[in-house]
């Protein structure tokens, strides 16, 4: 697949508490970063996205006690799963991997900020309404096509994407770019879910 001038990648959150030995790990997930950086370098633009939460985020299951991880409750907006406290900001674990290149993002988008809020899309918070300002971004930079890779598949991945396809942008998910968390089922239900939005699915460029 051809590279062009108005196409750009849009790398979601390499990020030390997502790969091996991070509080919320993604199997394999340090294996992007190689597949990611050269990817980067046939890309005129790069936007990076950064999950940057802060303390006792309603997100966490240790902000409601007597919850577990990965398990489920009702917030405003809808069904949340509770997560291990992760990608606190301004620590180690939010950083990004530190192999992953950074240099040539045009754009860092930090997501998951509103303690009240999760926020898997690059796009929007997981309201689906509260914009995060990336797609106004992009429109007036003349981007037109997204690529995507990164973690995880099954949640920031997926979400980023299926908003992207919402709000008009053609886009392609890079698979060997990405890898998955994989709860109950949730990669299969993803790829279902963006091939229904007409998301593109490619392992590589090539």
């Amino acid at each position: 697949m051809q590279v062009r001038d108005d196409d750009v990648l849009l790398i979601i959150d390499v990020q030390n508490d997502f790969c091996p030995g991070g509080a919320l790990a993604v199997a394999d997930g340090d294996a992007v970063v190689p597949v990611i950086n050269s990817l980067a370098d046939r890309f005129g633009h790069v936007v990076l996205t950064q999950d940057w939460h802060p303390p006792a985020h309603s997100s966490f299951a240790s902000s409601h006690p007597g919850s577990a991880p990965f398990g489920t409750i009702t917030m405003p907006y809808g069904q949340q799963t509770l997560w291990p406290d992760h990608c606190v900001q301004g620590t180690q674990g939010a950083a990004f991997h530190p192999q992953l290149k950074t240099d040539r993002a045009e754009l860092v988008i930090r997501k998951g900020f509103r303690g009240e809020i999760d926020s898997y899309s690059a796009f929007y918070e997981n309201d689906r309404r509260t914009p995060t300002g990336l797609a106004g971004y992009l429109r007036e930079r003349g981007l037109k096509r997204i690529f995507l890779a990164g973690l995880a598949t099954d949640f920031c991945v997926f979400y980023s994407a299926a908003d992207a396809r919402r709000l008009g942008f053609d886009t392609v998910v890079i698979e060997a770019g990405c890898r998955a968390i994989d709860l109950a089922g949730s990669l299969d239900a993803a790829w279902t879910e963006m091939a229904a939005a007409g998301v593109q699915r490619v392992d590589n460029l090539g």
